[in-house]
């Protein structure tokens, strides 16, 4: 059995998981939705991207996991493919899920497809706080009551998580890895995604829903990552 160590994107806590938990419990597995810090129940934690490895890997250690997936959705895999190398032999594989994936001495912000100084100059305009853009939710296969769920619980994101750069000691293409690439978020995964799923340790799974699966379709990603556990 593994143990699964589910880590929602920005904006999002333990509860993004909700729907997905309980076919992976059903199935015997340990599962472990984390709130990373600044959000949600943690909110008012100061955080920074280092900050939120450190809380995925004490995740891993207090619990003395073991056969650890790692799941890292959006935002979230950068600071989980962090993790995943420092975790050592606890790790069985990470999950990146329609997910940004970590560069080293890059950050978030320095990917933003309209330049990290525009990035930056959005989370000055907002108190250093990085805010749920309502529009980017249309189009991803979300109903209504998924929306407002998400506006009602979404938390501003904090700043600095996003603009510290990444730390990686080895390859990324090292790690066993599954991207899981959410098609109506864009056919195709990103440049730096597509060279390491070169890799023989890394694999491609798509699914035709946008880039919340664990609320427009936790069935099909639950699927998913039991199928990546075994």
């Amino acid at each position: 059995m593994a143990d699964f160590v589910l880590v929602a994107g920005a904006w999002l806590g333990s509860w993004a998981w909700d729907e997905v938990v309980p076919p992976l419990r059903a199935a015997g597995h340990g599962t472990h939705p984390l709130t990373l810090s600044g959000l949600a129940d943690r909110r008012g934690v100061a955080a920074g991207q280092q900050t939120h490895v450190q809380d995925i890997v004490d995740e891993v250690e207090r619990g003395d996991l073991r056969n650890v997936v790692l799941v890292g959705h959006s935002y979230s895999g950068i600071p989980v493919g962090q993790a995943a190398e420092r975790v050592g032999d606890r790790l069985r594989r990470v999950v990146f899920v329609d997910a940004e994936v970590p560069v080293d001495g890059g950050s978030f912000a320095s990917g933003w497809w309209q330049g990290q100084e525009a990035f930056e100059a959005q989370l000055t305009d907002n108190g250093g706080h990085w805010p749920l853009g309502v529009a980017d939710l249309d189009g991803q296969g979300l109903t209504d009551e998924h929306i407002a769920r998400m506006v009602a619980r979404c938390t501003p994101h904090p700043g600095a998580t996003l603009t510290e750069p990444a730390v990686l000691t080895r390859p990324l293409g090292e790690l066993p890895a599954t991207y899981v690439k959410c098609l109506l978020d864009g056919p195709e995964p990103n440049p730096t995604v597509a060279k390491l799923l070169a890799s023989d340790h890394w694999r491609l799974v798509t699914m035709a829903t946008g880039h919340w699966p664990m609320f427009s379709a936790p069935a099909d990603l639950a699927r998913i990552l039991l199928a990546e556990a075994s």
